[in-house]
């Protein structure tokens, strides 16, 4: 099995996890590193459409691709679209074309939920047997509706993706998870673990929402899953831990769990918005507020994945990896 991008966070827990389950694991980087997990460490260098994979593609069966440019915050760049599509769209078509020559059998693409789109907003309703609103949740049928530079390129990358299986026979497996979390996740996840270590107040009492998010050990143990089973091949999943919390919720169980209570009081959402986006945090903002939720069902349906892990392993998992981290 290759890991690509397996120095990154996923990367190291893949590859640490597919060892523990008896493959042999070969692992890509753009230098030189110690991977636990990994046999070897086969250096590719940056991935794009000039990128020689053939070194470390002989003998394998499976090719797991992690390595991407990924969501940028603060995108310097003249042209971010042009910029993510060379790695994330030529990138792994390029992957993808010489994984087929080598004979590689099976391609496990982590592509992103921002291809569904941004969030899954509130659905008011008048039946009566329905009160309050209910949510929209994304799921595999859904029309695609990327709305920035990477979400963009990681749906052409799908479609770049089915088009050499089509092509080539090679057997491809799309995978879009939501917030991946973990102890060394970095990120607005990382910023909620300081803000709460530090006793912050957080004006987030009132917010209701409703986010899906994944364990590292369960997106993982899915990844391997739909490299080695079957009826995977060519088929599209979404993977969550199937516990969707609000963001009070998720700051209340990290505090409690981190030994460090959180501190949320009520503010008006319209404010908190207007003060994003004189900010200029307005995307960050939307994040604790709104609402992203999937239907993970597909893949515990045609593959019987279920998570190893529950929201509150997951989470203490995470919280542990920080004090241990921070002490």
């Amino acid at each position: 099995m290759l890991v690509t991008g397996a120095n990154g966070f996923v990367g190291r827990a893949l590859c640490d996890e597919a060892a523990s389950q008896g493959f042999r694991v070969r692992g890509a980087t753009r230098t030189a590193c110690h991977l636990a997990g990994a046999a070897e460490n086969v250096i590719v260098g940056a991935c794009d459409n000039e990128t020689d994979w053939m070194p470390a593609l002989g003998g394998i069966d499976a090719v797991i691709h992690l390595a991407a440019r990924v969501h940028v915050m603060h995108d310097e760049s003249s042209d971010p679209l042009a910029e993510f599509r060379k790695v994330n769209v030529a990138g792994a078509e390029n992957l993808a074309r010489q994984a087929a020559r080598a004979g590689v059998k099976r391609l496990v693409y982590v592509s992103s939920i921002k291809v569904n789109g941004e969030g899954t907003p509130a659905i008011t309703t008048l039946t009566p047997t329905l009160k309050g609103s209910e949510q929209n949740v994304f799921s595999e049928s859904d029309l695609p509706a990327p709305q920035d530079p990477y979400g963009i390129s990681k749906w052409e990358a799908e479609q770049a993706l089915h088009r050499v299986a089509a092509e080539t026979g090679l057997e491809v497996v799309i995978v879009r998870p939501p917030l991946v979390y973990g102890a060394g996740v970095k990120g607005n996840f990382a910023q909620m673990l300081k803000v709460l270590a530090r006793g912050i107040p957080l004006p987030l009492a009132a917010v209701d929402n409703r986010r899906s998010l994944i364990y590292v050990g369960n997106l993982v143990d899915a990844l391997i899953l739909c490299a080695t089973h079957s009826a995977a091949a060519g088929q599209t999943y979404l993977v969550s831990d199937g516990e969707d919390v609000s963001t009070p919720e998720l700051l209340r169980q990290l505090g409690a769990v981190m030994g460090h209570p959180a501190r949320l009081y009520p503010c008006p959402q319209a404010l908190l918005r207007l003060a994003g986006r004189l900010t200029g945090k307005a995307d960050q903002i939307e994040r604790l507020l709104g609402s992203l939720q999937i239907d993970s069902d597909k893949i515990r349906c045609e593959l019987g994945w279920q998570p190893p892990y529950t929201l509150d392993q997951g989470l203490r998992a995470t919280a542990d990896g920080f004090c241990g981290s921070h002490s």
